[in-house]
């Protein structure tokens, strides 16, 4: 009778250490590769590169041009990366790289041409083109505003946006006989606007849309 109790109850103690081994029902165990940061990049870096301060959304039909500010990002290979901005020659200068014809590309575009000059230097390279300031679009205003001269075009403005940069209308500008001039095949187009009849909520297709290199003349 006491040899069966004993064996009784050091059964229990044996269920006992099983059930306090076991995980409870419903509960995610992870893995030391799921909790390793190395276990996302093979080579232990991160899966993209950092964002860059000041970066900007160019507009979607954005070529880059002269002047334009932009970080060139050799995530793997911070010695190639650099801020650059576009020569009047239409290149930029990096690190190892050199002279790279970058006006008249897309990001993408220069991206893909980085990539494919840097596998002279390093194992599958991955370069990232941010822009930071455009410079090149621009479009002009002159006459009677409070202040003409270029303005950056870094997304949709109208007319009357490009008025209200400028300062406004003075008192005797000839606000019916506002001009928008524009370059388009080689040919130069002009186009009517009235100011008092926009503001006025008529005929509002003349407010339209500014492209680079535009100039709006106030009589």
């Amino acid at each position: 009778m006491m040899t069966r109790r004993l064996t009784m109850c050091g059964g229990v103690v044996i269920a006992l250490a099983l059930c306090a081994g076991m995980p409870e029902a419903g509960a995610q165990t992870s893995s030391p590769a799921a909790q390793s940061p190395a276990a996302q990049s093979p080579v232990g870096r991160p899966a993209s590169p950092p964002p860059v301060p000041g970066a900007i959304a160019p507009p979607e039909d954005y070529l880059i041009g002269v002047e334009d500010v932009l970080v060139i990002v050799f995530w793997r290979d911070k010695d190639m990366s650099a801020e650059v901005v576009v020569r009047p020659d239409g290149k930029i200068t990096l690190p190892l790289i050199n002279d790279v014809v970058a006006a008249g590309l897309t990001p993408d575009q220069l991206r893909e041409k980085l990539a494919k000059e840097a596998e002279r230097f390093i194992e599958e390279p991955a370069a990232t083109v941010v822009v930071k300031q455009i410079n090149s679009r621009k479009v002009y205003i002159t006459g009677e505003v409070g202040r003409g001269g270029p303005f950056p075009l870094t997304g949709p403005t109208t007319v009357l946006q490009l008025i209200a940069m400028a300062g406004g209308l003075k008192d005797f500008a000839h606000k019916k006989d506002i001009v928008i001039m524009r370059t388009e095949g080689g040919k130069p187009v002009s186009f009517p606007f009235d100011y008092s009849e926009v503001v006025s909520r008529k005929k509002l297709q003349q407010n339209i849309l500014l492209k680079p290199g535009d100039t709006v003349v106030v009589p």
